[in-house]
């Protein structure tokens, strides 16, 4: 059984401050994705010796996205970013090859308010991530994990009906149509949501605003997720929100391969 662990963790240094190492006594994962780490590794004090293979990738712009995987398995091989100039200096992708699989971790750019990044979002991120997964696809299957920013569908967000797009009304950031199609598209590919594998009903949420309580009242979205390759369904053992582990406005999501 391989565990893997995702997290945005909003900021490494502050998660360290708030318990991010008892988290990972706690839960040992074998592999664990962070996104927006928000700092360069020289510029955390991490002690992780369990997990020898440590890999970051961080934004030229300081304080601001960035991934990290630890990993106790050595993988074959790993690649940064999407070798696309407009996408590739924020830090935004690492992707692990394994024997039997590759792994994607993925901070999917946010639309922002007012949808400012929305059209960079769906007409340009979005088409090209899909062809680079699909590309990766070809030799082998493909774990996709880390903050997708967008909630597909309705039972994935506490308030769908004001947050939806309609005639007189684009929607908010995360649950536009456009950002949904661009779920979809990963969906049509033959990747599917492994979280939906286990639960079809809807209340979890792996995201809250830090507003108005939201999270004690759970007012969340579900925008953090795993997505593997059809042919690894087979071997899907678990897919959870550890939606109790505190540290940041996201919580910890956990899968299990066999």
């Amino acid at each position: 059984m391989t565990k893997f662990i995702s997290w945005n963790v909003n900021g490494i240094r502050a998660a360290i401050k708030k318990g991010f190492l008892n988290f990972i006594d706690e839960y040992d994962p074998d592999i664990i994705c962070l996104q927006e780490t928000k700092a360069r590794p020289e510029q955390v004090e991490l002690d992780l010796p369990q997990y020898p293979n440590q890999f970051w990738n961080w934004a030229e712009k300081k304080g601001y996205s960035g991934t990290a995987v630890f990993s106790k398995i050595n993988p074959i091989d790993i690649c940064y970013d999407l070798a696309i100039a407009k996408h590739d200096a924020e830090g935004r992708i690492i992707t692990l090859e394994y024997e039997n699989y590759y792994l994607v971790n993925v901070y999917t750019p946010n639309s922002k308010r007012e949808l400012t990044r929305l059209p960079y979002r769906y007409n340009e991120w979005d088409p090209d991530f899909l062809e680079f997964i699909c590309s990766l696809e070809k030799s082998k299957p493909v774990i996709i994990c880390g903050d997708l920013n967008v909630a597909h569908t309705e039972i994935d967000l506490a308030n769908p009906k004001t947050n939806k797009t309609t005639k007189s009304f684009p929607g908010n950031a995360g649950f536009t149509d456009k950002e949904r199609k661009g779920f979809d598209n990963i969906l049509y590919k033959g990747f599917f949501d492994t979280f939906r594998e286990f639960t079809s009903d809807p209340g979890h949420y792996s995201w809250w605003s830090y507003r108005a309580n939201a999270r004690e009242r759970n007012i969340g979205w579900r925008i953090d997720y795993f997505c593997l390759s059809t042919q690894l369904r087979t071997q899907l053992n678990n897919s959870i929100i550890l939606s109790e582990v505190m540290g940041s406005d996201h919580a910890p999501i956990l899968m299990e391969l066999n």
